[in-house]
């Protein structure tokens, strides 16, 4: 333990935060494509340059690239020795990745000639090649399929740029131009945080912050174990569904049991299902960081480092598809297994702190991408959008609607944007009337939304979930509504055969894309629920007059409107 005095302490640990967040804001504001300039799918952080633990992240980064990066920065370390001006790039899911289209930057900062951290950056490119525009090939057996992967590479050598590395990535995804501005953002972003760290080591002395980080770290793993010696000791389950595999129609399960002993806790997740074909295979770092993020959200004052993560062990057999092997695809892990296995762990943790834990949330981010070349600007175009849908009702509130999947911290990308650069219109955008379950606490409401194509032919993919297993109310709460997806193409609307799934529809000009996003589940039992409360979402739209009825014995005409009104 280090004589920090409390004050400086918390101003270091701010300090380093800081020093991400502006690496997050310099990707935002320099990146090509709106998935990562907009809908913030990126995250930066600073990591350990021996363990590759991290030590922090920004604010608005995503939370499961945070615990991610871990791997991606051990596999890079691995890969060594560095020296400064040295980036690694990798997008590999079997060494700390997620998907292929999550591309990762390591760069080692040097400090007055010695190693002292490891930044790192992670962004969503729309595209990177393979069978499928936009990477998510619902039909995919294997990662060849999916595009390319990239095992840890020195981009940068002591600052000079590998036209012979760049070349070939970019000779081999769609729209490289695209590509190149999201890589420069990338490394803009890195370089702009070796900047900032270089100068808050100049201001407070690098033993000093050095220590504190150290000390930060062991005031996490002290919180989280203070909160896990809370629980009753003893072993718990949960099993949770994913619709198919995209290829085998058949329902893919996550068995996971957590075992509770003393301030530590073990999630098993051997009773999974074997691995699948199609690919929603999850990388095991993946597998490993949802946990993480799962246990986190359940004590947000703790502050993300290493140190919070160690008491939690995950345990994955190769036998299962939470821990993928090379070749298998993997382009579903972390956009849709990863917010299963918080399903998982959240049912787990409301046996043992029931009183903490919300119902489940719509859990699927609904990947949909529309690609072709625009008559306009003739040019090739991935047009990718992933959708919020509604949170659980917890012990204090409602659910939230259109709120992020708990693996993220994005917004979707706005409407406006999209119909400038691609040649859509979105036909109708809109909460989603009915779709929160039911309960003392209403569960959020998912979204709807249709796009039409407006010139030029296209194909369209989707990869979501949630069409065959609703989330859950919790206490007597009832389910949230579930995924729906459906086509109009020459006038003939049609689902997709496995219902949240489909690969490469073929659009004509006039043709639309339907999505309704799944709402959250109701907590407590629907007869405990205010009736100015169940009023107040009928008069605004929120619950139908007869869903009212049906769930909560509300009638609507002997309600006085202006008492809710102004109760509201």
């Amino acid at each position: 333990m280090t004589n920090i005095d409390p004050a400086t302490l918390a101003v270091l640990e701010n300090g380093l935060r800081n020093v991400v967040e502006e690496m997050d804001i310099t990707t935002e504001r320099l990146a090509f494509n709106p998935t990562m300039s907009e809908a913030r799918d990126r995250a930066s952080g600073i990591y350990d340059p021996i363990t590759g633990e991290v030590v922090t992240q920004g604010l608005t980064g995503m939370p499961i690239f945070v615990g991610v990066m871990q791997f991606a920065v051990q596999a890079a370390i691995a890969s060594g020795p560095y020296q400064d001006g040295d980036v690694v790039i990798l997008n590999d899911p079997y060494l700390g990745g997620t998907h292929l289209m999550d591309m990762k930057l390591v760069k080692p900062f040097f400090y007055e000639g010695r190693l002292v951290a490891m930044l790192a950056n992670t962004g969503h490119w729309t595209d990177i090649g393979g069978a499928v525009p936009g990477g998510f090939g619902v039909k995919a057996t294997e990662v060849f399929q999916e595009g390319m992967r990239i095992t840890p590479t020195l981009l940068y050598r002591a600052g000079e740029l590998n036209d012979g590395v760049l070349n070939i990535m970019l000779d081999n995804m769609r729209r490289p131009d695209e590509r190149l501005g999201d890589l420069k953002a990338q490394v803009a972003a890195l370089n702009t945080g070796a900047t900032r760290l270089t100068a808050f080591l100049d201001r407070y002395g690098s033993e000093t912050v050095l220590a504190a980080i150290d000390e930060l770290r062991e005031r996490s793993e002290r919180l989280m174990r203070g909160h896990l010696s809370a629980l009753p000791d003893g072993a718990y389950e949960a099993v949770e569904y994913m619709d198919t595999d995209g290829v085998v129609d058949e329902p893919i399960k996550i068995h996971v049991q957590m075992r509770v002993e003393g301030d530590g806790v073990t999630f098993d997740f051997s009773g999974s299902s074997a691995p699948v074909r199609g690919p929603l295979n999850a990388a095991a770092s993946a597998t490993v960081a949802s946990v993480y993020l799962a246990v986190k959200h359940l004590f947000p004052e703790i502050p993300i480092n290493a140190g919070c993560f160690r008491p939690i062990s995950v345990e994955i057999p190769e036998t299962v598809f939470l821990n993928a092997k090379y070749p298998k695809a993997v382009s579903g892990s972390s956009a849709e297994v990863s917010c299963r296995v918080v399903d998982a762990v959240f049912s787990c943790m409301a046996q043992a702190m029931p009183d903490r834990v919300p119902a489940q949330c719509f859990g699927t981010v609904s990947n949909f991408t529309m690609s072709g070349i625009d008559p306009a600007t003739d040019k090739t175009y991935v047009m990718f959008r992933f959708s919020g849908g509604g949170y659980g009702g917890h012990p204090l509130m409602d659910g939230l609607s259109n709120g992020s999947a708990p693996i993220s911290a994005s917004r979707t990308s706005q409407v406006e944007v999209l119909e400038q650069l691609y040649p859509i219109r979105f036909d109708s955008y809109a909460l989603r009337p009915d779709s929160g379950g039911a309960g003392k606490h209403r569960g959020g409401l998912g979204v709807s939304f249709g796009i039409r194509l407006l010139r030029g032919e296209a194909v369209s993919s989707i990869l979501a979930d949630r069409g065959r297993f609703a989330p859950r109310g919790l206490h007597g709460g009832g389910e949230g509504a579930m995924t729906t997806v459906h086509y109009t193409v020459d006038g003939e609307t049609f689902e997709p055969e496995h219902t949240t799934k489909a690969e490469q529809v073929r659009m004509s000009p006039g043709d639309t894309a339907f999505i309704e996003t799944a709402g959250g589940g109701g907590y407590g039992s629907p007869a405990a629920r205010d009736p100015q409360h169940v009023a107040r979402d009928v008069l605004a739209g929120l619950v139908s007059p007869a869903r009212a009825e049906a769930d909560y014995a509300y009638v609507a005409a002997t309600t006085d409107a202006a008492t809710v009104e102004d109760q509201s």
